[in-house]
């Protein structure tokens, strides 16, 4: 089947429904090595102890977040440029998941700093970025249940939602442009990763199982908001027969 092929909601929903499963049974096994070298492979840092543990969560959580409001900038552009039929639907499934990942991500974010910089929140470069982030995909969420017409909402919310990729880049280098709390990349580096393996296996596993995990919600919310404009259509040709029939009579 050719990708062009998934822009058929029918042939989506055929292929996402045999892929469900495996990527359930993936993402499954992924956590379960994650959280097993995490606890019993990973070692307590010699300064935070075993509250460096909550990096574990922290990190994949921020990438996942970074990477949900990705996929609704692609997203976006497919409904503004190619028109893509599914590209709604991508972008709409998304935002609550990726709301979700913020917000896991700025709270695990709080709990790691109250004892390494003696508080729960500070108005840091890198913070306040995230902060933007989650409200950003707060408002997304409520403009497409403001707009009835899922066509309108689409279009609307993917105007916003490329004005508001902007900020992707602002919380990926603001520990470069500003004076922040938060270290440097250590992962992602052109020399390359600064962790010790012990701690960046389990830190690359569980990110594999937070993407996993993503991407079997985003697949399964998919399903569900075609679904979903299935049953309005259906509703609507349903209303509209209804008022076909009564004019007649009313004339009558």
């Amino acid at each position: 089947m050719a990708i062009a092929d998934l822009a058929n909601p029918t042939r989506f929903m055929a292929l996402s429904g045999r892929l469900l499963p495996w990527l359930g049974i993936a993402c499954a096994l992924a956590f379960a090595a994650g959280l097993y070298m995490t606890f019993f492979v990973a070692p307590d840092d010699y300064q935070q102890g075993a509250t460096v543990k909550i990096m574990f969560l922290h990190v994949p959580a921020a990438w996942l977040a970074m990477m949900c409001y990705s996929v609704m900038a692609v997203s976006a552009l497919g409904t503004l440029i190619w028109k893509h039929p599914l590209a709604d639907v991508s972008a709409r499934a998304a935002a609550p998941i990726g709301a979700a990942f913020t917000f896991l991500s700025l709270i695990t974010g709080s709990l790691w700093g109250k004892p390494m910089w003696g508080t729960y929140w500070v108005w840091d470069a890198r913070l306040t970025s995230v902060l933007v982030l989650f409200i950003m995909y707060l408002g997304l969420i409520a403009l497409w249940r403001t707009v009835e017409d899922p066509i309108r909402a689409g279009k609307a919310t993917a105007v916003l939602t490329l004005v508001g990729a902007i900020n992707l880049p602002i919380i990926k280098f603001s520990v470069d442009w500003w004076n922040t709390l938060h270290q440097p990349a250590s992962v992602v580096r052109l020399d390359g990763p600064a962790i010790h393996p012990t701690i960046l296996w389990p830190l690359l596993v569980m990110a594999l199982a937070f993407t996993l995990l993503f991407f079997t919600l985003h697949m399964m919310a998919m399903r569900n908001e075609v679904l979903r404009r299935r049953l309005r259509t259906l509703q609507l040709g349903a209303a509209s027969a209804r008022t076909a029939t009564a004019r007649p009579q009313a004339a009558e």
